[in-house]
């Protein structure tokens, strides 16, 4: 009851001196020098919602444009990596088959000093296993197609011979195909029966 009883006294004493309640400025005093009521030095602006979403616009284009640079440097520097390595994936290869270059080199002078045929072939033959050795060491597989389906997926028909026992497989290979780790690099060339 006291609280409503002071609150009514206050009212009157406004009544009496012409002050209204809305009439009353807020005691906002911003700057720490300046003394008094009421001292801005800028008043507080609202941020507008057009604000706020150009604020969050310009936001988005610097992370849109910082995101497109990073991914145009990585596209750059993996087409440059992968250049490196096509340059470079051949050197332990073409290395090893020098070794082979070598020996059909050697083998070359021997031909022409030497006449015992015998050992001439085994030269050869010890030669094309090496360099056999050497592209099986890098995954290159030949394909079996003798007696073999035909199958266009593998073999590449060059010509149809009529043989009825041996109809719609492989007769001849005119040329070997190869797998490269269990991935087709040329299709055999072969003769089948019909």
């Amino acid at each position: 009851m006291a609280k409503i009883a002071r609150f009514a006294a206050n009212l009157y004493d406004m009544e009496e001196k012409d002050i209204k309640p809305t009439d009353t400025e807020m005691d906002i005093n911003a700057d720490s020098d300046v003394p008094g009521t009421a001292h801005l030095n800028e008043p507080v602006k609202e941020v507008s919602e057009l604000e706020k979403l150009e604020l969050e616009l310009a936001e988005m284009k610097d992370k849109y444009l910082r995101q497109a640079a990073e991914f145009d440097n990585f596209r750059k520097r993996t087409a440059k990596e992968r250049l490196e390595l096509i340059q470079t994936a051949g050197k332990e290869v073409i290395g090893q088959l020098l070794e082979v270059l070598d020996d059909t080199e050697r083998a070359q002078k021997q031909m022409e000093n030497s006449q015992d045929i015998a050992a001439l072939k085994e030269g050869a033959m010890l030669i094309f296993n090496k360099l056999r050795t050497v592209l099986n060491g890098r995954g290159l597989k030949a394909m079996e197609t003798i007696g073999t389906p035909f199958n266009p997926d593998l073999h590449e028909a060059i010509t149809e011979i009529p043989v009825p026992e041996m109809a719609g497989k492989v007769i001849d290979e005119v040329e070997k195909g190869y797998y490269l780790n269990d991935k087709i690099i040329r299709f055999a060339k072969v003769v089948v029966g019909k």
